[in-house]
């Protein structure tokens, strides 16, 4: 294929990320990232991914896109910012903003199917399949090799002019682009995040112990929380967004256009007696097709009663 196709191919799916709401699309060699290997080594050694053992499976998979995709060439990295317009009410406990709306695997996986379809009546046949924080894929890393932001000092993408309230997603297929390079780090020396965070969970640049962090805490962790954070919770019910608030990067973000992400009025309405008296049925009602539906309303009701 002449490098002028290959720049029209390129163009074409930008064009179409575009037309479907995402905000940046780059491109990436599909190739093993061995960069992030050592990386990856150390923070399953030190046991940093605490019971999330699925974390453990797969290694090879995770650095390596071909043993994923057979015959893979490339890798799309795409990002949605999920900012909302609107947040919860100062008294009640607090849910992550990437929660407010509907859960953003099936959002954002029925946008990379169509974006798929039409690639393929463009281009013909090809083998690919799109991840949405579903597969043993490096996102942060692979979005960071196309250009699409830095890896910020709380493991998080962070682009200049987004900020970092931002979903990610793939598409590896066996098709060439022309590949974009990554851009340059802009934390420099704030520490803003790491010093915010209230159960010291960002133990080092770019390193996170999950044992610490309010999100595992309230999401991952199926057993009890330990009483050692009680403290520390800041009222986070579910999620934590604390890193990302204080982030200086954040002043740019701006309010998202999904409709599909819009926020529940009952959810941003509630006050804390509405949340301690929440039923199993309210539960389900305010949290249909919402990724707080992982906890389960057993795991939810822990945490509300963590926070008391």
């Amino acid at each position: 294929m002449t490098h002028s196709a290959t720049s029209k191919r390129t163009q074409f799916v930008r064009d179409l990320a575009a037309k479907y709401g995402f905000d940046q699309c780059g491109f990436s060699e599909a190739r093993r990232l061995t960069e992030e290997e050592p990386r990856l080594e150390s923070w399953l050694t030190n046991g940093y991914q605490g019971k999330m053992a699925y974390m453990e499976n797969h290694f090879d998979k995770r650095l390596d896109p071909t043993r994923l995709v057979e015959g893979s060439k490339s890798v799309i990295s795409i990002t949605f910012n999920y900012f909302p317009e609107k947040k919860q009410r100062e008294d009640a406990p607090k849910i992550a903003k990437y929660a407010y709306g509907e859960d953003y695997h099936f959002v954002l996986k029925d946008k990379l199917k169509s974006m798929a379809a039409e690639m393929t009546q463009a281009f013909g046949d090809f083998n690919a399949r799109v991840f949405v924080d579903s597969a043993p894929v490096l996102e942060r890393a692979w979005a960071a090799n196309a250009g699409l932001g830095w890896i910020g000092k709380h493991s998080l993408l962070l682009s200049k002019q987004r900020g970092s309230f931002l979903f990610l997603a793939q598409i590896i297929s066996d098709l060439e682009f022309d590949y974009d390079g990554p851009t340059t780090d802009h934390c420099g020396s704030c520490t803003a995040c790491i010093d915010a965070c209230p159960t010291d969970a960002i133990v080092a640049d770019r390193v996170i112990d999950s044992n610490r962090c309010i999100s595992y805490l309230t999401i991952e962790l199926k057993d009890a929380i330990d009483d050692q954070y009680k403290s520390s919770m800041e009222n986070w019910a579910f999620g934590c967004d604390i890193c990302q608030d204080v982030c200086p990067w954040n002043r740019f973000s701006k309010p998202h256009h999904e409709t599909r992400f819009n926020d529940r009025p009952q959810l941003l309405e509630m006050s804390a007696k509405d949340w301690e008296e929440i039923t199993v049925d309210v539960f389900k009602d305010l949290f249909k097709k919402s990724a707080v539906k992982r906890t389960g309303f057993s795991g939810f009701l822990r945490n509300l009663q963590f926070l008391k």
